[in-house]
């Protein structure tokens, strides 16, 4: 990956591109089992990616695999996200019955939040902002390191941060992604079975250039010249 942006295009230098990226999509449909082979193949792609080989691995149920980054990116999901439904939740009336009308037969059944509703939506966005931001490092870790790595607390912050850009560009190409999966089910639902793995392989993707950019030395200082010699 020699920029960013690589990311996007990485998974269409396989020639079996569209047959992998549309049965792993299927299989993602199954619940848990399918988003825990997504999970598998995240990885095996960002394998391939960040030894240089332009080849997606083959569709499947990567289990063995999936299990450590999927269960790191519930438990990740969960914690940030508890606040929010926390202050969603408070003081929330539920789904109520609303009437209309001078007879108040047509009726319809709303939820009606809390007054701290709106606050805990936000929370939530933002929660899922950060997340995006650490997800290349959480890729990375968990490849290296396994499920535990992924819980040195210091250790993923202090990655993320080593060069806060490249997090930065990451996390945008991470948000972008998941707008991209999303776009599937607006199409019928039937684009969906393209987009979802789609957006792993920019996951992968991203995933590798993040590793390669955030690994490297820094740049030496440059050196003042030295001045002029003086006239004689």
């Amino acid at each position: 990956m020699n920029s960013a942006g690589d990311a996007f295009g990485w998974a269409f230098r396989d020639p079996s591109w569209f047959g992998k990226i549309v049965l792993q999509s299927l299989i993602f449909i199954i619940p848990i089992v399918g988003w825990i082979a997504g999970a598998g193949w995240v990885l095996l792609a960002f394998e391939n990616a960040r030894n240089g080989r332009n080849e997606l691995p083959p569709a499947g149920f990567h289990l063995s695999r999936g299990i450590g980054l999927f269960g790191v990116i519930v438990i990740y999901v969960i914690v940030l996200g508890l606040p929010g439904y926390i202050l969603s939740g408070a003081g929330a009336h539920g789904i109520v019955q609303q009437c209309v009308g001078s007879d108040n037969t047509n009726c319809t059944y709303n939820y009606v939040g809390g007054p701290l509703s709106g606050l805990g939506s936000l929370w939530n966005f933002l929660a899922q902002l950060f997340l995006d931001f650490l997800l290349p490092t959480l890729i990375v870790t968990v490849f290296h390191s396994g499920f535990g790595g992924a819980f040195d607390l210091g250790r993923v912050w202090s990655y993320a941060t080593r060069n806060p850009s490249n997090s930065l560009i990451a996390g945008l190409i991470v948000f972008v992604a998941g707008f991209i999966s999303g776009l599937g089910i607006i199409v019928c639902c039937v684009g969906i079975l393209f987009t979802i793995g789609y957006a792993f392989t920019i996951h992968a993707g991203i995933a590798a250039w993040f590793e390669r950019v955030q690994s490297a030395p820094a740049a030496p200082p440059t050196l003042p010249s030295a001045p002029p010699p003086a006239p004689g």
